[in-house]
């Protein structure tokens, strides 16, 4: 059960619904609410595949596929994960809008870095050498799951609150999405330090 709730933890930080809200604001600004739904479950359905295919294949796939470390992949991973938390941090919502593609170009929204991207394939392939592939895939299912049903619960509740409260909402995910930017941040310092450790570059 350790093992369940530690990689479980560690995938929903980094999918980290808050900040995902942020980078998804102009979809939940645009769209009504059985479509964005209709995208988040098709994104994260593709994206369910994809990272049951990295716990299944784990380092090997790095190294005998693509002849590269999987420590290599940790550092930049983990560099790009940075960036992200500290420019949240310091610039707030608009550091991740800039970060945004256009919403219509968005193949069923899994162009998004934070939902597939270096961070979240590393942890993917670390549930894997935790834990069986049909425990992995019930973590990562069950994260996912979870993190598009936070997003429809916080888009209606956007939507709702939107014409009276405009000004608290904005500044309450303001507020949220800095805060989770600093999980983000010790997140990605700890897979930059664990690439470091794995290749051997420090002790």
């Amino acid at each position: 059960m350790e093992t369940y709730l530690r990689s479980f933890a560690l995938f929903f930080a980094l999918f980290n619904p808050f900040l995902m809200s942020i980078y998804l604001l102009d979809l939940i600004r645009g769209l009504p609410t059985p479509t964005f739904a209709r995208v988040l479950i098709r994104g994260s359905l593709i994206s369910a595949c994809v990272f049951v295919l990295f716990a299944w294949g784990g380092e090997a796939f790095f190294r005998d596929y693509l002849q590269v470390r999987f420590a290599s992949f940790q550092i930049f991973g983990g560099i790009i994960f940075l960036m992200i938390g500290l420019r949240y941090v310091f610039s707030g919502a608009h550091a991740i809008e800039s970060l945004r593609d256009n919403p219509t170009a968005m193949a069923g929204s899994i162009a998004m870095p934070i939902m597939i991207g270096p961070g979240t394939v590393s942890a993917a392939v670390v549930i894997g050498t935790r834990m069986s592939l049909p425990a992995a895939a019930v973590v990562i299912v069950g994260t996912l799951a979870l993190t598009v049903t936070l997003l429809v619960v916080m888009k209606i509740a956007h939507d709702r609150l939107k014409e009276r409260h405009a000004a608290i909402t904005d500044r309450y995910i303001d507020l949220v999405g800095r805060m989770s930017a600093l999980l983000i941040g010790t997140i990605a310092v700890d897979m930059i330090v664990t690439g470091l450790q794995s290749s051997g570059l420090i002790d």
